[in-house]
């Protein structure tokens, strides 16, 4: 499946379809609980954060420093993150890291109850406010994100990896339906209001008892000391392991040019003209889209063709975001987050599901915090590549060209790494060994 690393031998799984094999897991069913009451929280904050920032400023730009004061602690501290998981239990890391989010929604929710403290010129102190805690929070997320990543396959038998991650996936996508809906509503009841955060911080204080609960079988912790090797290692093992580089790679430059999340509340209000509840529509759409798909992957056969499916999904993501782009009518426009959701969607779990059959049990928080830099990249520095195109060249030929961008990354990287066109079944997949690098024979073997 690579040139330098690959899938191994293949391993056998049982050959019916169980399309709810994670849910069998009572560690799993906590961990979905903890990481939907996480995402559904950031997603209620978001809306609210991002509808405040637009009414206070009126500028893309402002929008795109959201993005990138959350991005900037996670490409700085994700590779700690990575020691972390592989050193201490993943499971009291990922509750700390919780606790420290639950915390920075705390000061949002004390920010909008009084504001006044803020005051001199009250609309820029509470920016730099919003900023300070959003970068704050993602200083939690740099650090516990690969401990989650991690945990995972501690949870639930190999052969189910796959599944969970689908799983995963829609839990991450429910919670990013209903959250938006959320926010969108209580933002609509009365503007400016407390009730987000008190909703956030509630669910994130929830979400890390759910953790303290887990158990899980026990991993296979880091025992070298750390050197820039050991610190290193995630990044190499990466780099070397073609197939995973190229996922990787397709994912960040695809997400990067074309995601339009962060340009929602322009498209919302100056574009379809449908107010601030369309910010929340939009976003939950996208979020339905993903769902459905998931669901409907979880009932079929598994890909037999991973590596395919994952070049077309993108190319399709792409294709739905230019449409979105030039469209000009609401639902016309909710039709293509829908599909935008879908697409994105068999793009994560193939992604997902590769980095972490590929990787050993004892570097998957090291491999996993590479694998989040990439992630947030995309996500949070796209957030601000939307935000400065639009300030230049408005929101519509932001997305659009997005959108083009993003089909050009898939052309260029099946050419660049045709290893990935030849993946095929998903739980074929073992463990790659970081010291031994397959023959031409084994290859070949190993792509078909």
């Amino acid at each position: 499946m690579s040139d330098q690393s690959s899938s191994g031998n293949l391993q056998h799984s049982p050959s019916t379809v169980d399309p709810y094999a994670a849910w069998r897991s009572r560690d799993y069913r906590l961990l979905a609980a903890s990481w939907f009451l996480l995402v559904f929280s950031r997603e209620v904050e978001r809306v609210a954060v991002l509808v405040y920032v637009y009414a206070a400023t009126g500028t893309p730009l402002a929008l795109g420093w959201v993005g990138l004061v959350q991005a900037l602690p996670v490409i700085l501290l994700s590779i700690a993150g990575g020691q972390l998981a592989d050193r201490y239990d993943r499971r009291k890391v990922l509750a700390a890291t919780l606790a420290l989010s639950t915390l920075t929604t705390a000061g949002l929710l004390l920010l909008s109850l009084r504001p006044e403290l803020l005051r001199t010129n009250q609309t820029d102190y509470t920016l730099l406010s919003i900023y300070a805690l959003l970068a704050l929070a993602a200083v939690g997320q740099a650090l516990g994100s690969p401990a989650r990543a991690a945990l995972m396959p501690l949870l639930v038998p190999p052969h189910c990896l796959s599944n969970a991650v689908a799983w995963n996936s829609t839990v991450f996508r429910v919670a990013s339906m209903v959250g938006p809906a959320v926010g969108g509503l209580l933002l609509g009841v009365q503007r400016n209001t407390s009730a987000a955060p008190a909703v956030a911080c509630v669910s994130r204080a929830l979400a890390v008892l759910a953790v303290l609960a887990i158990r899980g079988r026990p991993q296979q912790r880091q025992s070298d000391s750390v050197t820039w090797a050991s610190v290193l290692a995630g990044l190499q093992f990466v780099l070397k392991t073609k197939t995973m580089l190229a996922a990787i790679t397709l994912d960040l430059f695809a997400v990067l040019l074309g995601g339009a999340t962060y340009l929602m509340p322009i498209f919302a209000n100056d574009i379809l003209g449908v107010g601030d509840w369309g910010v929340g529509v939009l976003l939950s759409c996208e979020a339905v889209g993903a769902v459905c798909m998931t669901v409907l992957i979880a009932h079929l056969p598994p890909f037999r063709r991973a590596g395919k499916a994952l070049l077309w999904s993108v190319t399709a993501f792409g294709a739905a975001t230019i449409v979105f782009g030039c469209s000009r009518n609401f639902w016309l426009s909710a039709t293509m987050m829908f599909l935008i959701g879908a697409f994105d969607n068999i793009s994560v779990i193939v992604r997902h599901t590769l980095v972490q059959m590929l990787t050993p049990d004892h570097m998957r928080g090291r491999v996993s915090a590479v694998h989040n830099v990439f992630i947030v990249a995309s996500n949070d520095l796209g957030g601000l590549e939307s935000g400065v195109t639009a300030r230049l060249f408005g929101p519509v030929v932001s997305v659009v060209g997005g959108g083009i961008g993003t089909i050009l990354v898939v052309l260029a990287v099946a050419r660049r790494w045709p290893q990935l066109v030849r993946v095929g079944r998903l739980q074929d997949i073992r463990p790659a060994d970081d010291a031994r690098l397959p023959g031409p024979m084994e290859l070949r073997q190993q792509t078909r």
